[in-house]
């Protein structure tokens, strides 16, 4: 009965997009990450998983990257195809031409289209425009690839993921917004505490708490770090200037200044609390070394994780 399940799932997103978590059930969630986990252990073991031999992936990027560029590259190299790196300023999509128009075109010697980039319609209109599957790779908006790669990470840390309690310190970012639809799908409970005027985006706060009631979780927005972090499984934060928001550093680092996992504020979470970071990170801002650096830090399963989750996205809609 599994293997029909299975099956049937491995069916429904064959050729679809991955642009949020929103628009998947919390089974295909769920199968992407089980998915992810047996690619890593095929990688680990050396046997062979080639699922897209002679598959390209284009890769967008309009946004600097070090983990997305290279996960992906890696990835899609392992599973038998190859990745073509496509910088925005060098495509004609820099000079004006529609969206739409690349999309027509990039979908006839492609196989799949991964974009990185500052605006979500634009990730929209790509899909709009393409016959071949789009990836998020990151907008403003969300970042659906590091989210899956970090509920991998908490499931073969933790053994589960229904009923963990996760708690985000922090901007109300794309991270957080992938973090929270994600929860949802996940049956986990999810705290969020934000200065004033950096929550979330309401749209997505509300998609989740629709989607939390199908599966037992639950979302709860505060100001209070130490309300949010208070027995949580699970601590995450991120910058507090995301890119693009350079201009706002100084400004940020006041309003933020409450709102460093530290020490201290960790000590409000279970003894087993696990702490993570999408990276890149500047410690002694929203995180201290002691946490980032300590024994409960797992930042770099995460990043190794964005591998295999990458993985298991391209091979479930690619193949």
């Amino acid at each position: 009965m599994q293997g029909t399940l299975n099956e049937e799932l491995a069916l429904s997103l064959k050729g679809r997009d991955f642009l949020m978590l929103v628009d998947f059930k919390p089974e295909e969630v769920r199968y992407l990450i089980d998915l992810a986990i047996d690619l890593k252990q095929k990688q680990k073991a050396g046997e062979p998983h080639q699922l897209l031999k002679n598959k390209t992936l284009g890769m967008i990027f309009e946004k600097s990257s070090t983990r997305t560029r290279v996960s992906f590259e890696v990835g899609i190299y392992q599973l038998g195809g190859q990745g073509l790196f496509l910088s925005g300023s060098d495509l004609q999509i820099g000079r004006g031409e529609p969206i739409w128009d690349t999309a027509q075109v990039l979908s006839r010697y492609l196989d799949g289209i991964m974009i990185r980039t500052f605006e979500h319609r634009k990730v929209v209109e790509l899909a709009r425009g393409a016959t071949i599957p789009v990836i998020n790779g990151l907008t403003d908006l969300s970042h659906p690839c590091q989210a899956l790669a970090d509920y991998q990470t908490v499931l073969e840390h933790k053994g589960r993921l229904e009923g963990l309690k996760i708690a985000y310190i922090g901007d109300g970012n794309n991270v957080v917004h992938s973090l929270m639809m994600g929860a949802a799908k996940l049956g986990m409970h999810m705290s969020v505490a934000t200065p004033e005027g950096y929550e979330p985006d309401a749209n997505i706060v509300q998609q989740t708490k629709d989607n939390a009631s199908e599966t037992g979780a639950s979302l709860h927005i505060c100001r209070d770090p130490k309300e949010a972090i208070a027995d949580a499984d699970i601590v995450y934060t991120d910058v507090w200037a995301s890119m693009g928001q350079e201009a706002e550093q100084k400004e940020r680092e006041i309003a933020f200044s409450a709102y460093q996992i530290n020490e201290d504020l960790a000590k409000y979470a279970k003894k087993d609390y696990l702490f993570m970071h999408c990276l890149p990170a500047h410690r002694g801002e929203e995180v201290s070394e002691g946490v980032i650096d300590g024994a409960h830090s797992i930042i770099f399963d995460q990043a190794e994780n964005r591998l295999h989750a990458q993985k298991a996205i391209m091979a479930a809609i690619m193949s």
